[in-house]
């Protein structure tokens, strides 16, 4: 069952700066930062890239979240678009029963970067749109993380 729209990633090229707005002058909650250094196999996996290195940081808006990304490997391309242009990052559908969801988005010929990634806490898997728009299926199973009402 899909519960809604969990959040928006934001990739940024300099994570300071971003904080900077998001958290302090939009005046959104961080609830959560990470980053590693291409040794996060899971990461490359739920994103279908390799050898990632990035920082991120889940900030909480009043109605979802945005997910503030800056990545240093591989090397992000700079297209910055115009309103009228196609694309965006990523956005996420918070979901329930994860492995369900995407049998039946597969089924329904969504690609995926493969299968469902347990990260303990949560799992999630980037999949793509007709259009090659990438969307996230995130399943929270912690009932401590942050998420939509339902």
């Amino acid at each position: 069952m899909i519960v809604g729209i969990h959040h928006v990633a934001v990739g940024v090229p300099d994570f300071e700066r971003g904080l900077k707005f998001y958290r302090d002058l939009l005046g959104f909650e961080m609830v959560q930062e990470g980053a590693w250094d291409r040794d996060f196999p899971l990461a490359d996996r739920a994103v279908g890239l390799n050898e990632t290195a990035a920082r991120m940081a889940m900030l909480k808006a009043p109605n979802a979240f945005i997910e503030l990304w800056e990545y240093t490997h591989p090397e992000p391309a700079d297209h910055r678009l115009r309103p009228c242009d196609y694309g965006y990052p990523h956005f996420c559908l918070q979901v329930e029963g994860i492995q369900g969801e995407y049998d039946r988005l597969c089924a329904a010929g969504m690609r995926f970067a493969g299968p469902p990634v347990d990260f303990g806490e949560i799992s999630a898997i980037y999949g793509k749109d007709p259009f090659g728009n990438i969307i996230e299926l995130y399943e929270i199973r912690n009932p401590h993380i942050p998420r939509l009402a339902q």
